[in-house]
């Protein structure tokens, strides 16, 4: 059976890679490890892609097929092995840099992008310095980050030195600062090809993912077209705009957005699949399945499944679960009707991405109801 080298783990993509025939092999970064009986490597850090290459070496894996990343963080050494290993897909490493550094990406947009202000923040810079620079509240972040994590809001010179202490502090291009939108934030998964937007959908955070890192229920909900048209509209110019000015390869991609008055400002673009559970409701949404169209740009095939854009006849979303000492799955399911969850009652679990222990799925034929839904299980999941 062919290999595929998956940088990362989640068992979704793993289902959908071995539903294609092909064996996975893991790199993870330490202590993480996937279930037991999976091959695997674990290396120290996994944006190093000199240790990627170590260890896809020293694994001497064979028949290998392509390199897929889980997440933003692999996609760099991703297209690095694609290279070293004569592998299709992506290898242009520093087109790939311009989705992974916040400034890169930020400076190489045309005029006409709208962007917050973004600039790296060397060893020494004042609070005073980026406050003229940026506005007088500003956030500071890793220049290379994702998932809003090391992510804060920076309002006094206090608030700034706290933000440093938990970042890079001795390399001047690890560390950016970006002048802060106060405004909805909204994001746009899809599929690039041939230079042009195959597919693409569109989904509402219930709170911004920097409020989840902080203790928040992360939840999302896809999007009807038919509410608001003209905000589609904007996100498919603006996706079609930032990938092309940045020399995107055939990829899935999220762009993160923020709606303001005056129309759609970028937050940032990533080309690499959504994160939580934005494939498996866009799959049950559209019918459109990201994991497989990842996967087929890895192996140098083009996308041959049917991209739906018309009206889906019911709209998902999801709700990552955090844990509460008073309640069980079927406190749940006794308050709230859900298309799926899963919500262990062991406080063995461990705490997943944004302190999930569990995950809903609900849907309904209208999209506002939904957002309510959503809206009702996370203050249920909250206060119990």
């Amino acid at each position: 059976m062919p290999s595929i080298i998956v940088v990362g783990y989640r068992d979704d993509l793993d289902r959908a890679v071995r539903s294609r025939g092909f064996d996975p092999y893991y790199l993870v970064q330490a202590p993480m490890s996937p279930p037991p009986g999976l091959r695997c490597t674990r290396v120290a850090d996994m944006e190093n892609a000199q240790e990627l290459l170590r260890a896809v070496l020293s694994a001497r894996i064979d028949d290998v097929a392509g390199v897929l990343s889980v997440h933003e963080m692999g996609v760099f050494g991703a297209a690095y092995l694609r290279q070293q290993l004569d592998l299709p897909g992506n290898r242009d490493s520093k087109a790939t840099l311009y989705f992974r550094d916040k400034y890169l990406q930020k400076s190489g947009l045309p005029d006409g992008v709208r962007r917050a202000r973004c600039r790296h923040v060397a060893p020494g810079t004042s609070f005073a310095d980026l406050a003229a620079d940026l506005g007088d509240v500003f956030v500071v972040k890793p220049a290379t980050g994702a998932g809003s994590l090391r992510t804060e809001i920076v309002r006094t010179p206090d608030e700034y030195e706290r933000a440093l202490e938990q970042l890079p502090g001795h390399s001047d291009v690890g560390v950016v600062a970006e002048s802060f939108i106060d405004a909805p934030e909204v994001y746009t998964d899809g599929i690039w090809e041939g230079g042009e937007l195959r597919w693409s959908s569109m989904s509402s955070n219930h709170i911004a993912p920097l409020s989840a890192v902080k203790g928040g229920v992360l939840a999302a909900h896809v999007l009807d077209r038919r509410r608001q048209p003209d905000l589609f509209r904007q996100a498919e110019e603006l996706a079609g705009q930032v990938l092309s000015s940045l020399g995107a390869p055939d990829c899935v991609f999220h762009m993160e957005t923020f709606v303001e008055e005056s129309g759609l400002t970028l937050g940032e673009c990533a080309i690499r699949l959504p994160g939580a559970l934005s494939p498996n409701v866009n799959k049950l949404t559209y019918g459109v399945d990201l994991f497989d169209a990842e996967i087929s740009l890895a192996l140098g095939e083009k996308i041959t499944q049917e991209l739906d854009g018309g009206t889906p006849e019911r709209f998902y979303g999801y709700i990552l679960l955090r844990r509460s000492q008073a309640l069980t799955q079927a406190d749940f399911e006794r308050a709230f009707t859900f298309d799926e969850i899963d919500y262990p009652s062991s406080p063995d679990v461990p705490l997943g991405p944004y302190g999930r222990v569990g995950q809903a799925v609900v849907s309904d034929e209208d999209e506002l109801q939904l957002q309510k839904t959503i809206e009702d299980i996370v203050r249920f999941n909250e206060l119990g």
